[in-house]
């Protein structure tokens, strides 16, 4: 099969792929999934390519398994941080009372003294 340039027609193989068509259904030639750039801190997957549809089948499989663990690292994050929020409020209050009780005792402090210089 030709066609009316002279090119030959494109072959069964060389077409690409599509969602509905694919290339293959091979798992082993299928593409590998591509690894997002920018990973979680404290990610355990290493930042490689990997080629190959069982790697990359494994490596769907890790991500996934690191999923919870990293939500829970994002949860733990936003207690600790909350934890601190509320330490440095408690902080704040006891500040606050203990200038007020400062303040009484200059207060009394002077009023004696007042006292003991009219007498």
């Amino acid at each position: 099969m030709t066609a009316e340039c002279g090119a030959p027609a494109p072959t069964r193989w060389l077409r690409p792929g599509t969602i509905d068509r694919p290339q293959t259904h091979d798992p082993r030639n299928q593409a590998p999934m591509i690894t997002p750039t920018k990973e979680p801190v404290g990610s355990a997957t290493p930042d490689v390519t990997i080629i190959g549809a069982n790697d990359s089948r494994q490596n769907r499989t890790r991500e996934m398994q690191l999923i919870p663990e990293a939500l829970a690292r994002a949860h733990m994050h936003d207690r600790l941080r909350e934890a601190e929020v509320d330490r440095q409020a408690v902080r704040l209050v006891a500040a606050r009372k203990m200038q007020r009780r400062a303040e009484r005792a200059s207060l009394r402090a002077r009023r004696a003294l007042a006292m003991a210089v009219m007498h």
